[in-house]
């Protein structure tokens, strides 16, 4: 494997009027290509400030990030919204789909930016649903699907310009126990089988457990980070 992402000395402050609050103290981490994280914590622990400077939605206050060993911590708004839309895709818990419109349209929105012709964005978006289990439902809107459907329509989106790395936010909030199963079998899949680059954010141990390293955040700081050669496999109740 090699390197994707570099965090050097990086520190988030927040400043509200006088008052400075921390919410990173000097976070020291790399990720390799092709590795399925999960980082933890309690609210108010840094986790969604780390995950949120690594997908170039805020902006460290000191430090270095590095992404495909290009410093991009310090780059313009431009250039964050152009690493956003090609090498980072994301999901999130409210799967963030267009409710009038078609999981096959949902998908190939992302697309409709890079200069994708129709027909191009159509047959990488079937490609796509295809992938995450959802051939049959191409002209399904979000409210004649589930819940775990939608959310495979947010990963098949996420797919969908081949980025570098993959950022889920609490991408099982939403679910119930057996469906937020079925979508952490379908992110280990992915990784395993695609060598997709995947780092989620949960406050869930059982669903942590699920990706091959756990990185714990508590408080601004990394206080634990194990690696495991086999994640746990999803039991079914």
């Amino acid at each position: 494997m090699s390197e994707l992402i570099r965090v050097e000395d990086l520190h988030k402050i927040y400043r509200m009027g006088d008052v400075e609050v921390p919410a990173l103290r000097g976070i020291n981490l790399t990720i390799e290509r092709g590795e399925f994280v999960a980082v933890m914590g309690s609210s108010g622990s840094g986790k969604s400030t780390f995950m949120n400077i690594l997908g170039c939605l805020d902006r460290p206050t000191m430090g270095k990030y590095f992404l495909e060993k290009e410093e991009v911590g310090a780059l313009s708004p431009d250039q964050w919204a152009h690493i956003r839309n090609k090498r980072i895709g994301f999901v999130f818990q409210g799967f963030n789909l267009l409710s009038r419109t078609t999981a096959l349209e949902n998908v190939e929105l992302p697309m409709m930016y890079n200069g994708f012709h129709g027909a191009e964005r159509q047959a990488r978006a079937v490609e796509m649903l295809g992938l995450v289990g959802l051939g049959e439902r191409l002209d399904h809107t979000p409210n004649q699907l589930s819940g775990g459907q939608q959310q495979r329509v947010a990963i098949a989106r996420a797919l969908v310009n081949r980025p570098s790395l993959i950022l889920a936010d609490e991408p099982t909030g939403n679910l119930d126990s057996a469906t937020s199963g079925e979508i952490m079998e379908l992110f280990q899949r992915l990784n395993s089988e695609r060598g997709i680059t995947i780092i989620l954010v949960t406050h869930e141990p059982d669903i942590a457990d699920h990706a091959n390293r756990q990185i714990a955040f508590k408080d601004g700081l990394v206080v634990s980070d194990r690696s495991s050669r086999q994640p746990i496999r999803w039991q079914r109740p």
